[in-house]
């Protein structure tokens, strides 16, 4: 049974890096044809398209983020990471990691339970 679990801190300050950690089991990362998604969910603007990582390592970003936004993979332990700068309390949402396929990537089958982060001093 494929299952994702979000990690990560519940409160950061502004201007603070973000990291997240997407932890993998059942499947590894590297398997063909995964593909591996950050999205997440604020009241302001519903489900927002952050990112992925694909099983040969090839990243893509939101345009709006991509200045802001890294993700990575640890293959020796199946997780894969997030990384946003200079919070504001606009990222402020629920953050889930997801899977889908690269014949349609943006098709997600398997989802985190999400983690709430807030950004605020």
């Amino acid at each position: 049974q494929v299952q994702l679990q979000e990690s990560g801190p519940g409160l950061v300050k502004p201007s603070q890096t973000l990291s997240l950690t997407c932890i993998v089991s059942g499947v590894s990362i590297t398997t063909n044809p995964y593909c591996w998604s950050w999205i997440r969910r604020s009241p302001g603007k519903g489900l927002e398209w952050m990112g992925q990582i694909d099983y040969i390592d090839a990243t893509y970003y939101s345009p709006s983020l991509k200045s802001r936004m890294s993700i990575y993979r640890d293959t020796s332990n199946n997780h894969f990471t997030l990384q946003l700068s200079s919070v504001t309390p606009e990222d402020t949402a629920v953050y889930y990691c997801a899977r889908s396929h690269s014949n349609d990537r943006y098709l997600y089958d398997t989802w985190g339970q999400g983690t709430q982060v807030t950004v605020s001093s």
